[in-house]
């Protein structure tokens, strides 16, 4: 009797080893999906079982009830959730459980990039066959009534990032959500900023971020540059800064800056104008925030590229004269 009860304790052992070794390949062995079967609904108020049949249906698994066992043995079957899924063609059994217990229906995104104008923005929503335009006659006054908070001037007021959304979802809508991330990220920033900055408000803190993005080519400079232009608004130096230019200039900028674009006044010029000038002139991200409402503590007031990405800087005019010899001057008649 104790032999028997032994060798049954043996085969059930060894059993259910075979059965966690065939679940775990099974749960893990891609499904390899035709495209046919990439795009799958599935109904409201379906239980595990009609769910697995679903799929089977929809030629996505072979069969019904190793899924369904995978299912109970996660114990996923009270999350599954109806929707349509876009699936990827080598996604697993277990991938796809967790797809159905999530709820990631075929979502639509976009993404908005450091650097970038409203207007590139505004051009990328209409591009966006998942959005719903809505906005393509409105002014950037008339968007800001909808979405912000009275702002006249939308630019650099939406936070750079990747926002998902179901498709048909209307632009106003993944912008206010850009533009409530931007006044968070802002405000918070702004709570922990250095003290005795150069700056009347956030605002301000906000066009400042705005330059040091569009001036920053290597990552590692940007607290050094947001240094060098606290520097000269301490002092009442202006700026001089080529991107303010190019934003002044609008459809004009070709591509080349002149020296009689330098000396052409327009608000957003400072090389005419001293201080800031009145609105960002890009969409900021949270580095280029960061450095401007914590400047690295330099006694420089110049840089200059040197052709890679990166600067030199300089605290006197006669110093920087020469960086601009060697790596502008020099370098173009080499």
């Amino acid at each position: 009797m104790m032999r028997i009860l032994k060798l049954s304790i043996m085969l059930s052992l060894i059993a259910s080893i075979l059965l966690t070794v065939w679940m775990v390949k099974y749960a893990k062995t891609s499904l390899k999906l035709t495209p046919q079967a990439q795009e799958i609904t599935i109904k409201p108020k379906s239980g595990l079982k009609s769910i697995a049949n679903q799929l089977v249906e929809q030629k996505v698994l072979r069969s019904a009830w190793p899924f369904i066992v995978l299912g109970k043995v996660l114990r996923k079957e009270p999350y599954l959730q109806a929707g349509d899924y876009t699936l990827n063609k080598n996604i697993t059994p277990y991938q796809l459980l967790l797809s159905l217990n999530h709820g990631k229906t075929t979502q639509g995104s976009i993404t908005f990039i450091e650097g970038k104008t409203f207007k590139e923005m505004r051009a990328k929503l209409v591009q966006n066959d998942a959005i719903k335009n809505t906005i393509q006659n409105l002014s950037d006054a008339q968007v800001m009534a909808i979405v912000g908070k009275g702002e006249r001037h939308a630019e650099g007021l939406f936070f750079p990032d990747t926002f998902y959304f179901d498709r048909g979802t209307p632009d106003t809508v993944i912008l206010k959500r850009a533009y409530d991330g931007m006044q968070t990220k802002l405000s918070k920033a702004w709570n922990n900023k250095a003290p005795n900055l150069p700056y009347e408000n956030s605002y301000d803190a906000l066009i400042m971020a705005s330059i040091i993005e569009k001036e920053t080519g290597k990552a590692s400079e940007r607290t050094t540059i947001a240094g060098v232009f606290v520097n000269r608004l301490r002092i009442g130096m202006r700026l001089q800064t080529d991107p303010t230019v190019i934003y002044g200039m609008g459809d004009q900028y070709d591509g080349n800056i002149r020296r009689k674009d330098l000396l052409k006044d327009t608000p957003h010029n400072t090389y005419t104008r001293k201080g800031l000038p009145p609105t960002p002139i890009a969409m900021p991200g949270l580095a280029s925030i960061e450095a401007a409402l914590h400047p690295e503590k330099t006694k420089a007031l110049y840089f200059v590229g040197k052709g890679d990405g990166s600067h030199v800087f300089s605290s006197s005019l006669a110093e920087h004269n020469r960086a601009v010899y060697q790596y502008q001057i020099k370098a173009n008649k080499q």
